[in-house]
């Protein structure tokens, strides 16, 4: 089997946001079939959505996987239930850790589970930004590259955190 590049987003904002993004990412260094190549630094955002909360600290890892994406996305969400997020997982609302697969390799996929990219990646700077770090020419399936899409998107719309 080869391996793919993938690239995951991380965001929380709740129970000391800073420390929860160092863990899962120390946490997805130890997936089965993905190896971690890359870790943006911290970003911070202001949170997306209708629901009053705090800031968001986010990051992006760059992987290389053999797994399929669902499989991938699969572990992601157990990862995420291991380091103490709860369902329901509320649209927008705080949360402890979020993990979202934002692309592998060159695949676009769209289905009840997982759409590749990951829909509406080229409006989120916290997203951009982070992955600029690591990768600024990988192209996001349809929609560019990820300096190009970042390079659209307001400065000030994300942070980098110390």
């Amino acid at each position: 089997m080869h391996w793919l590049p993938a690239y995951v987003g991380l965001g929380s904002n709740l129970s000391d946001p800073p420390a929860r993004v160092h863990a899962a990412c120390k946490a997805l260094a130890g997936l089965h079939g993905t190896r971690l190549v890359l870790q943006s630094g911290l970003w911070g955002s202001a949170p997306f959505g209708p629901v009053e909360q705090p800031d968001f600290c986010n990051a992006v890892v760059a992987l290389l996987t053999q797994l399929e994406p669902a499989a991938l996305l699969a572990q992601l969400r157990a990862l995420e239930a291991h380091l103490g997020r709860e369902p329901p997982r509320e649209r927008w609302g705080p949360r402890v850790i979020d993990l979202d697969l934002l692309a592998v390799g060159a695949r676009r996929e769209s289905t009840a589970e997982l759409t590749l990219p990951h829909p509406g990646v080229a409006e989120r700077a916290f997203v951009l930004f982070p992955w600029r770090e690591l990768a600024p020419t990988f192209e996001v399936p349809g929609l560019g590259s990820v300096a190009v899409l970042a390079a659209r998107l307001p400065a000030g719309s994300a942070w980098r955190l110390p």
